[in-house]
């Protein structure tokens, strides 16, 4: 675990609007799962299920911890350890990502290196607010807005825009680019580079020039050595609150809407449009100029030729309804036995 910032249930209580029940100057050196937790550590125990992947502990792991602070729902308080210090709420699942957040905040960085590359026509909306780390290269043309921080090795090139308090990780390479405020590009990905457009002529594969950009909004993360190719002649676009896993492909023209989640390995063709708050699995390949949905969802390792209507759930190669696809599972399976 990195190092945390120590701090004490009652600070905590008081900034996140806890109620606390016990010693407000019980100390907070750490979080760690309630099974494992030690002696000035935080934990949590919930009996919240927003889906099917949270699995509810027995109560008996609640009550055997050793954690110094316990972030707990007020039903749950009197299973608590006698002598633990409670925070209570009606969500600690919600809380301790706030929480996480607030112990394990990396410290401020400022300044710019002096083995920095920075061209001349850099503009920096308030520079010293601003983190450049070593052999990063910003080109000429460049806005850096307020609070952003550019990491060691990475690329921002001619009339790139990076937003207010983005975070570009080592190694990164952005190129015919705009990125939202508070985005956060992981180490490696590859963003507005020409995308895979070709034409036939003569017998010979013709590369079709690109001139559209990539626009990113505001609190996107894109993962890990993934790569968002620029329009050809129209922006891909990946909108408001959006996630993207590691090792995902964005191709040239994609239009992607807010707050959707794509798992890693995600590939979409060209032209593809995905609507507000998908959710794709991992491996999931969506074919040319297809069309999902609002709140659609698309189960991992499907290919989707088709279009997805708003709210339905598709799954399967080639992708069709998820209970369509059940039922030829459970077919086949039937099938098999006889």
């Amino acid at each position: 675990m990195p190092a945390a910032n120590k701090t004490t249930a009652g600070a905590l209580a008081a900034k996140f609007g806890l109620e606390l029940r016990g010693d407000a100057n019980a100390p907070v050196r750490g979080v760690a799962p309630i099974a494992d937790a030690r002696a000035g550590q935080l934990a949590f125990y919930s009996t919240e299920q927003n889906s099917n992947a949270f699995k509810i502990l027995p109560i008996e792991v609640l009550e055997k911890t050793r954690a110094t602070v316990i972030l707990v729902q007020p039903e749950m308080a009197g299973h608590a350890p006698v002598g633990a210090t409670l925070l209570i709420t009606d969500s600690p699942r919600g809380n301790i990502v706030k929480i996480l957040g607030e112990i394990y905040r990396e410290k401020p960085r400022f300044g710019i290196s002096k083995n920095a590359h920075i061209e001349r026509g850099v503009f920096f909306r308030k520079k010293r607010t601003t983190y450049v780390g070593q052999f990063a290269t910003i080109e000429r043309g460049a806005v850096i807005e307020q609070g952003a921080k550019i990491y060691p090795y990475a690329f921002i090139g001619r009339n790139v825009v990076i937003g207010r308090n983005a975070i570009v990780r080592s190694g990164a390479h952005i190129e015919n680019a705009t990125i939202g405020a508070d985005c956060v590009i992981n180490a490696g990905a590859v963003i507005g580079k020409d995308g895979f457009g070709y034409t036939r002529q003569n017998g010979h594969n013709i590369f079709i020039p690109h001139v559209g950009r990539v626009v990113i909004g505001e609190r996107v993360s894109v993962g890990s050595n993934t790569c968002i190719d620029r329009g050809a002649m129209t922006d891909t676009r990946i909108g408001d609150g959006t996630k993207i896993d590691n090792l995902c492909q964005i191709a040239h023209g994609v239009v992607i809407g807010s707050e959707c989640f794509l798992a890693s390995g995600v590939g979409l063709a060209g032209g593809v449009v995905v609507g507000d708050r998908a959710l794709l699995g991992g491996h999931v390949g969506v074919a040319n100029g297809v069309h999902i949905g609002n709140d659609a969802s698309v189960g991992a390792n499907s290919g989707v030729f088709r279009n997805i209507p708003d709210g339905e759930s598709h799954m399967g190669y080639p992708a069709g309804p998820g209970t369509e696809f059940m039922r030829h599972y459970a077919w086949l399976k039937k099938q098999m036995k006889n």
